[in-house]
């Protein structure tokens, strides 16, 4: 069900942690995040990215990606203003978006040719004069769509004439199947930069998903106000913790290429097993490592179904309706986790679906 690698994370990262912790780094951080940190981030930008940020007035490190979100929210979002996102959409982002003072403005996805995608006209049917920002995620959770670069386009079209602002999370970015490439929005145009914040962490990317060690990267007027945030909240990540971070993205990235294979192989395994359940159709993630079951055709709502899965074949997954309307009928398989867990899991739902197939 969950969303975390069961991978360990690479040992030159963890050996990098440890002799920070040797020399002594075990001070505050910079709230700002240590400059080497900033600094390495903009290099990966650059490098993977396509994209130029100061690193002293233009990146923030925060306490994972998790965090960047609420920052970026807190610095754009004033009383009731408008957040527009997908729906379907990952959940935890509602309660940031409240937290801030915001009201959730969901855009209506439609599943198209076996992915959800979003049209100009689902974003202007969802846009009020209250409307402030526009949330995205690519690779998109729960559903697995790249957004393509013609796709975003439209979207930076769109914001530019709503005079919105764009929120960019990114996490997912390094786990892509074939031939998707993700794009960050902010490389389209300078125009669509300035009105970008991109948020980034290391969890999913490198395994270091209770290491707590993000990034944030936009404007300097809004990194600034996100850094008042964060000085009166996390305060950043330890500083070992952000050597450490510092030493995954500047040093060698195989383990990324590794990692992104065993997705890729687990992902086959998932398409395998269930790819051949009457009234069950499997879409095939673009990115992430989640992947969406269409069950439309058992009649039933999505949440019922996942009980019965619970309760019957002791088997978790995340029904679609709990990610917004637009993904009722529809369940979330998480592949994060692998090899005898991966292969027993699909068994029990393999085998319960057949049942509530021949039952429907």
């Amino acid at each position: 069900m969950r969303g975390e690698p069961d991978l360990r994370t690479p040992e030159h990262i963890v050996e990098a942690a440890v002799r920070a912790l040797q020399a002594g780094r075990t001070a505050y951080p910079d709230n700002r995040g240590e400059l080497s940190l900033r600094e390495a981030v903009a290099e990966k930008l650059q490098r993977d990215n396509g994209l130029r940020y100061d690193a002293g007035s233009e990146i923030l490190v925060t306490s994972g990606a998790t965090f960047g979100i609420y920052a970026t929210l807190a610095a754009l979002v004033s009383d009731g203003d408008h957040v527009l996102l997908p729906d379907p959409i990952y959940d935890a982002y509602f309660s940031p978006i409240r937290l801030a003072g915001g009201q959730p403005q969901p855009v209506r996805a439609e599943l198209r040719d076996g992915r959800f995608v979003l049209d100009a006209s689902a974003l202007d049917a969802a846009f009020t004069p209250r409307s402030r920002v526009l949330l995205l995620n690519t690779p998109w959770n729960p559903v697995g769509t790249v957004l393509t670069r013609g796709e975003l386009e439209v979207i930076a079209a769109f914001v530019e004439r709503k005079n919105l602002w764009l929120v960019s999370d990114e996490i997912y970015e390094a786990i892509n199947y074939d031939g998707h490439r993700h794009v960050s929005p902010a490389v389209l145009s300078d125009t669509i930069r300035a009105r970008t914040i991109l948020v980034n962490s290391l969890s999913k990317t490198y395994a270091m998903t209770g290491w707590r060690v993000g990034y944030c990267a936009g404007p300097g007027e809004i990194i600034n106000a996100m850094l008042l945030v964060l000085q009166q909240s996390s305060r950043g990540p330890a500083t070992f913790v952000q050597d450490a971070a510092a030493a995954a993205l500047r040093g060698p990235q195989q383990c990324v290429a590794d990692l992104r294979a065993e997705f890729a192989r687990r992902r086959a395994v998932v398409l395998e097993t269930l790819g051949e359940i009457r009234k069950v159709r499997v879409l095939p993630p673009e990115g992430g490592f989640f992947a969406m079951l269409d069950v439309h055709e058992f009649g039933r709502p999505s949440d019922e179904i996942r009980r019965e899965l619970l309760r019957d074949h002791g088997v978790v997954v995340v029904h679609g309706a709990a990610y917004g309307v637009g993904a009722e009928g529809t369940l979330r398989v998480s592949f994060a986790s692998g090899g005898d867990n991966l292969t027993l899991g699909l068994a029990r739902l393999r085998d319960g679906l057949n049942r509530l197939a021949a039952e429907s």
